[in-house]
């Protein structure tokens, strides 16, 4: 975690919103991926298996975007921001890190306007 102030407290605020829809579209999608699979019986390719697997695909890849997006506007390390991503690969983990993302960030920004 950087201790630093945020500069652009505005970008940071909209940056930690499109973070969040994403952790939450990423988290839904991965449980459905899941849901999916266990339907096929394991790892087979199926209809509706083949037909997800791209639209979570692209999810997860916006997802990486927006986690992106705020790691650059609060100052994460190249680390975190990787760890943030590889998330998106365990069901229900993007909802527990969204939580304390937010906590972390929303924290910073109020310490950021109190300087």
């Amino acid at each position: 975690m950087s201790d630093r102030p945020i500069r652009d407290v505005e970008g940071a605020r909209k940056a930690l919103s499109f973070f969040r829809v994403m952790a939450f579209a990423a988290g839904v999608a991965l449980f459905i991926l899941v849901v999916i699979i266990i339907l096929n019986g394991g790892f087979g390719r199926g209809g509706l298996s083949a037909a997800w697997s791209p639209i979570h695909g692209v999810i997860y890849f916006v997802y990486v975007i927006s986690i992106a997006n705020l790691g650059f506007k609060v100052g994460w390390s190249l680390p975190r921001m990787v760890l943030t991503m590889l998330s998106g690969f365990v069901p229900v983990l993007p909802f527990v890190v969204e939580h304390r993302v937010h906590r972390e960030v929303e924290g910073r920004i109020a310490g950021s306007l109190a300087v």
